[in-house]
């Protein structure tokens, strides 16, 4: 994967060089505008949109997608800027966290691409015949593992906006012969299924990995049923993260730079109206953040 370069300050966007590339050509007159208090940015120069984000996040798993399907990535492989294992040489991302009796329905491979930080699955508390929606399916293990529990009367859907995992996926369920998976393509942001169309939404350190939590967060809420549960494994950041580290695209595609706090995830599930929240950090992924379950509830 190409490096990714860590976004400028913005006090630079008014040097030559930025206004020659900040602005639409319409724009370049009113590109840096200089008043009293000194200079200050027509465009938003150096500045990371959603936009710059999502195509970050996708090409960094796209690589990823790319490398299992052509056999050079092992389970026990440091994927680009995702650390997989800590200083330690622990695995704190990835397919160690998968146990026999959590992983059963995921195949092999689907397993061993994960670079998620936890196994919602676990703690999902599934059962025969509900439908569960994976946010950011990846290879597709939480997938299969979830068809595996809700059984051939229920469904689980994969959600990705990678086509190269997408093609992974897909190709796990098939040689696992499930029957009653599907993947499709489409956003966090927006959802591409009906309101309250769903029993449970989890997640394998994805939602960290958006631009706007919140949006997703609401989008979850609206997919859920009455009483349905939201069960994720996610990102928690330490409340003194530093601005560098969150400022770092790469470490952003790795699942740390992006992540919320605890009590701005509390806060955040409480405003799309999700209750019951509960927040349990696993272990620690890096020196700012560690790995968190997240469990709420839709009011019926």
């Amino acid at each position: 994967m190409a490096s990714l370069s860590t976004p400028e300050p913005s006090s630079s966007c008014c040097a030559p060089a930025e206004q020659a590339t900040c602005c639409e050509p319409a724009d370049k007159a009113a590109c840096c505008e200089t008043g009293a208090g000194g200079g200050t940015c027509g465009c938003d120069a150096g500045q990371s949109t959603e936009a710059d984000i999502r195509e970050a996040v996708r090409a960094r798993y796209a690589a990823a997608a790319q490398a299992v399907a052509e056999q050079e990535q092992g389970a026990s492989c440091d994927c680009g800027p995702v650390r997989t294992h800590d200083a330690g040489g622990t695995q704190v991302f990835g397919s160690s966290l998968y146990v026999d009796e959590v992983a059963d329905g995921g195949t092999a491979t689907a397993v061993q691409a994960s670079l998620g930080c936890g196994v919602p699955t676990a703690v999902a508390d599934l059962h025969e015949g509900e439908t569960v929606l994976d946010l950011g399916s990846g290879a597709g293990a939480d997938v299969l593992i979830s068809a595996g529990r809700v059984g051939p009367t229920g469904k689980a859907i994969g959600l990705d906006m990678t086509d190269e995992m997408l093609a992974l996926a897909r190709a796990n369920a098939a040689d696992a012969g499930v029957g009653n998976a599907e993947f499709l393509k489409g956003y966090l942001e927006d959802i591409p299924l009906k309101d309250a169309s769903v029993d449970v939404v989890i997640s394998n350190c994805v939602i960290n990995l958006a631009a706007d939590k919140r949006v997703v967060l609401a989008e979850a809420a609206r997919v859920l049923r009455p009483g349905g549960r939201f069960a994720v494994s996610d990102v928690i950041a330490d409340p003194d993260m530093d601005d560098a580290t969150r400022a770092d695209m790469q470490q952003w595609t790795g699942c740390v730079a992006g992540a919320l706090t605890r009590d701005e995830f509390d806060q955040a599930l409480s405003e799309v109206g999700l209750t019951d929240i509960e927040i349990h950090q696993t272990h620690r992924v890096h020196e700012h953040a560690s790995s968190a379950i997240v469990r709420a509830r839709k009011p019926r």
